[in-house]
């Protein structure tokens, strides 16, 4: 029998929102001033009236716009063994060492970028599929390449992910409005299941 897993992961496989942490672990001095300038926007975001993918990208690219790669891939691999498995839900780490890898593909789908959410999916034994950062001749451009992989968009990144391969059984994994459609298109949807 052949599965396909998709998790989410902030939120859904951790504690804690990983963007936040990854940006305040980079940059402290950095962060605290951008968060400040960013409220505004941050609070036209909860009131649906500004759009997630330009206010995130606006907040990342305030932190990381200008870094070179090589130091974005070192503070990602100090992050994570910094804050791996603490940050993981213990139930949620349980049962990902527990997949039975004969037949099975796992995915590691989020709205986080690649650039610190690699090393986790590396752990995980997951492929990634994330937002993606732009990197011009080795340094961060402060865009994305393609959308912010969020809603819709984490849907059809899987189906290209995956092509024409055909699974028994899809299972996903997920916490917030965003999975709703990944969540609907599996086969087995679970909601905060690891809450």
């Amino acid at each position: 029998m052949k599965k396909l897993y998709c998790f989410d992961f902030d939120g859904t496989l951790t504690y804690k929102d990983t963007m936040f942490m990854y940006l305040k672990f980079y940059d402290p001095t950095k962060f605290r001033l951008q968060f400040l300038k960013h409220v505004p926007l941050f609070i036209l975001l909860k009131l649906k009236l500004a759009e997630t993918e330009k206010v995130k990208k606006s907040f990342i690219g305030s932190i990381l716009k200008g870094q070179t790669q090589e130091k974005i891939e070192k503070k990602s691999r100090q992050f994570f063994e910094q804050h791996y498995p603490k940050i993981v839900r213990e139930n949620a780490l349980d049962f990902i060492q527990n997949i039975d890898r004969d037949n099975t593909q796992s995915l590691l789908v989020t709205a986080s970028l690649d650039i610190w959410a690699k090393p986790f999916a590396e752990a995980f034994q997951m492929q990634l599929v994330s937002t993606k950062a732009e990197f011009k001749n080795g340094v961060f451009s402060g865009n994305f390449i393609g959308k912010n992989c969020n809603g819709k968009e984490k849907l059809l990144r899987i189906q290209s992910e995956i092509n024409d391969n055909r699974y028994d059984k899809i299972i996903a994994f997920g916490d917030t409005s965003g999975d709703k459609a990944m969540l609907a298109w599996a086969n087995e949807g679970h909601y905060q299941f690891f809450h």
